[in-house]
């Protein structure tokens, strides 16, 4: 490594040490906005909000977005070995579970080839889908759905 390179890298590592020294601890930390709004959201109790009983798919409100899940998953076992989730959903049992079967979508690695099984990106279903509750939101919120789904 040549003299000028070596003292970029030692600038730039004393830069960041610099940098991490003036972050504040964890717990101390406020989120702000870029006009420095604090917009840090409280913290939910544990059982202050309750996952929806089971009932029909929920509406989407955006392309693209993720189905959430209409139902309970506490103690489903998602892991390297077993996907609880495919009980239901897989193209050979949503018919006779009454469930959503899994997207074609889920079958394609990153580069777009069509695989036999799941992609391994697309494994681990709680990454995007997830339970709806009943939980306040913790900030305000304005969004409306694209006109273009309703």
């Amino acid at each position: 490594m040549n003299k000028k390179t070596r003292n970029l890298v030692l600038a730039l590592v004393a830069a960041i040490g610099l940098g991490a020294a003036t972050v504040p601890l964890a717990g101390a930390q406020t989120v702000s906005s870029v006009r420095g709004a604090d917009v840090s959201a409280p913290e939910l109790e544990p059982g202050s909000y309750r996952v929806l009983p089971d009932g029909p798919p929920i509406p989407r409100d955006y392309l693209q977005q993720p189905p959430m899940i209409p139902h309970k998953v506490e103690g489903y076992e998602v892991s390297t070995n077993f996907n609880k989730c495919m009980d239901c959903h897989s193209w050979t049992r949503y018919r006779s579970a009454g469930a959503t079967k899994v997207s074609l979508t889920h079958f394609k690695d990153r580069d777009a080839n069509e695989l036999s099984n799941i992609s391994p990106r697309r494994y681990f279903c709680m990454q995007c889908h997830v339970p709806q509750t009943d939980a306040r939101p913790l900030v305000e919120n304005t969004f409306k759905p694209a006109t273009g789904i309703r």
